[in-house]
């Protein structure tokens, strides 16, 4: 749903512009009842997409040429063009993504994950699984053994939940909506974005030193790299401390006080994906295409490299699918 609002109200509210400093907001945190905290992000506007021309990309990241299906890991044309985007009006955003205590609760309620109801599992990570040269995963999947409850790896109710579809996190929203009498949704991609940035206009949040990141999130580096060294070029230097999924929080936040928005785990929005779609896409509040395969997700995971973390960086998958490496973080509209 798009929302209007009248002229009156949008003059009463502060619109947020980028700037390449991260602007000091106080922070109005609201918590529901089952212990989520959310961040009242205000209206404003930024420019979404990236900014930075191939050449400039290359030169923050030499090692990145071509992937082994002969794809350019620079072209990221869906990033493309940078537009303004305005977000007319405020919402709460999940400071925190949605944990393994969160989701059991939602669970407990009645609701089978589909990775239980269809019988077929989700992804895990197996040790032992025989990787294939160049292959780079050892992940098994979809297997009945590995669900929410079980990645693979050691969880506990502070760490994000893991293994969720689409389908899981418009479920658990409309459960929430009917429990508190209040809307409940997925972020869509614009709201993502201009959440994530904060009010800055660099790679990351905090800057463009990919370098820095392990301050402020849990992604592919010195940790991670002892389980794949196989991609030893492209993992950060520096430790996180997590060869996994870290509990939530443990990084610092941006300046609208949001955790883990970079790393960590991927996290659903509520969008179609188009390629083309920066090209016609409305100025304000834009949802995404009208209809489409695949649904994006954002943010990177404590498994995904520092060019696939950035602010402007799109992915996507069916709705359908669980991964290790898929989570979720929540919209209450105000």
């Amino acid at each position: 749903m798009r929302f209007h609002r009248s002229s009156l109200l949008l003059l009463l509210i502060p619109t947020l512009a980028c700037t390449d400093e991260p602007p000091k907001r106080d922070r109005k945190i609201a918590e529901n009842s089952i212990g989520m905290k959310l961040v009242l992000i205000p209206a404003g506007e930024f420019m979404m997409g990236r900014a930075e021309t191939r050449d400039e990309l290359k030169k923050t990241f030499p090692q990145y040429g071509k992937s082994r299906d002969g794809n350019d890991r620079l072209e990221l044309a869906d990033e493309l063009p940078q537009h303004k985007v305005r977000i007319t009006r405020p919402f709460y955003l999940g400071q925190y993504e949605v944990t393994v205590g969160q989701f059991r609760q939602f669970v407990e309620s009645g609701y089978k994950p589909e990775s239980i109801a269809d019988g077929t599992g989700g992804y895990g990570y197996d040790p032992n699984r025989e990787v294939l040269p160049n292959e780079g995963e050892a992940f098994a999947g979809r297997d009945p053994q590995y669900s929410w409850l079980n990645p693979g790896f050691p969880q506990n109710d502070d760490h994000p939940v893991t293994n969720v579809t689409w389908n899981d996190a418009v479920a658990m929203c409309q459960w929430l909506s009917e429990k508190e009498g209040k809307k409940y949704r997925l972020p869509t991609e614009a709201e993502w974005e201009y959440a994530c940035r904060a009010g800055t206009n660099s790679l990351w949040h905090h800057g463009n030193d990919p370098q820095s990141l392990t301050k402020v999130g849990n992604l592919y580096d010195a940790d991670t790299l002892k389980n794949w060294p196989q991609w030893k070029e492209f993992a950060l230097k520096g430790h996180d401390g997590y060869e996994f999924t870290s509990p939530v929080g443990k990084f610092a936040p941006n300046a609208f006080g949001l955790y883990d928005m970079h790393g960590n785990v991927w996290e659903w929005c509520s969008d179609y994906h188009a390629d083309d779609y920066y090209s016609k896409s409305p100025v304000d509040d834009p949802q995404g295409p009208a209809a489409g395969r695949v649904r994006i997700r954002r943010g990177g995971s404590w498994h995904t490299w520092p060019l696939y973390v950035r602010s402007s960086y799109r992915n996507w998958n069916s709705a359908k699918t669980r991964y290790t490496l898929l989570g979720m973080r929540l919209v209450r509209e105000e």
